[in-house]
């Protein structure tokens, strides 16, 4: 017999490539998400390509046949506007969790590994922009963000609790702000970086010369790029790494910085205005990476600046196609 890995969340940003990646390894790949196939951020036609709802269980054990080994990137999320305005929704992704970790079980699967998220962090050590980096044991006293936080924290627990109680080998990822081209630009779900870029772009095309930034811009957070957050994570996947782990950059910048960033790839300065009301999340963050450099030897280490020339270039190539009606990719997710 032989057996698979299965992606869940595989029509998303990171699970789009992350299946890319594994079948370039002549790993074969099993891979699952709810959406329409046709709006999967990425098709890889050597993929078994399956559409299913895993918030039911039903679904859950069907996509759980022949399997080795688990990457659950399947949630219902987005960036802070979304985070912010569909806890209810959020929430509901623990179902997901939930259903693979049984039917993981009952399949007899080795190794399990869950995408969790610095939301998990307390707002009470964000509150400050010049923030002391994360680190994974902060996480307690617990007071994560409202709804996406506090799903994402439980479904960590679950994990652990099928570790210790029925022997299956769970990995926790806690994901810093993953970005990169090929994701969510537009619509509502898309985080900072692919907002700036779009907004950049906007700017140019339009000729406009004006970006709206939400907050003051003096925010803090750090962005791993795709490409570390592939290897962070099948890393951590096969390692023996039991506890929850940071993988995230830990190169911190401000959100005005961040368009700094932008407006210098693109050579372009733009007029700023602010909007004070708009979601912004916590004030300050950013992934102290010592635990991940102890354990598995490795960091993500791809500068912000490499990472946004990559993302604003294609981005930016797909505003214009829209602009000028031609056909563009993932406008949302």
């Amino acid at each position: 017999m032989s057996y698979l890995t299965l992606v869940t969340g595989a029509g998303g940003f990171i699970g789009g490539q992350l299946v890319r990646d594994l079948i370039a390894q002549g790993i074969q790949v099993r891979a699952v998400d709810r959406k329409p196939i046709e709006d999967w951020y990425f098709r890889s036609p050597d993929a078994e390509n399956l559409v299913a709802d895993l918030q039911l269980a039903v679904s859950c054990d069907q996509v759980m046949k022949n399997v080795a080994g688990v990457y659950n990137l399947a949630a219902d999320m987005g960036g802070m506007g979304f985070i912010e305005n569909n806890k209810a929704r959020c929430m509901l992704s623990v179902l997901i969790n939930t259903h693979l970790l049984i039917s993981a079980r009952a399949h007899g699967v080795d190794r399990y590994l869950y995408s969790s998220s610095a939301c998990v962090y307390p707002g009470y050590k964000q509150t400050a922009a010049n923030v002391v980096a994360l680190k994974e044991s902060d996480a307690y006293p617990a007071d994560a963000e409202d709804g996406y936080g506090w799903e994402k924290l439980f479904s960590e627990r679950l994990c652990r609790h099928f570790r210790e109680d029925f022997g299956l080998k769970t990995r926790v990822a806690r994901y810093h702000n993953v970005y990169g081209p090929y994701g969510t630009w537009d619509g509502g779900r898309e985080k900072a970086p692919a907002a700036v870029s779009r907004k950049v772009a906007m700017a140019i095309i339009n000729g406009k010369r004006e970006i709206e930034i939400w907050g003051d811009g003096e925010q803090t957070r750090s962005f791993m790029y795709i490409d570390d957050c592939l290897i962070g994570t099948q890393k951590l996947l096969h390692s023996d790494v039991e506890e929850p782990l940071n993988v995230g950059s830990d190169e911190m910048v401000t959100i005005n910085q961040l368009v700094d960033v932008v407006e210098d790839v693109a050579g372009v300065k733009l007029k700023r205005t602010y909007k004070l009301d708009a979601p912004k999340g916590v004030r300050g963050r950013n992934s102290d990476n010592t635990l991940i450099k102890t354990k598995l030897g490795w960091a993500p280490s791809i500068p912000l600046r490499a990472g946004m020339e990559q993302t604003y270039r294609w981005i930016y190539d797909q505003v214009k196609a829209r602009h000028e009606g031609r056909p563009y990719i993932a406008a949302a997710g």
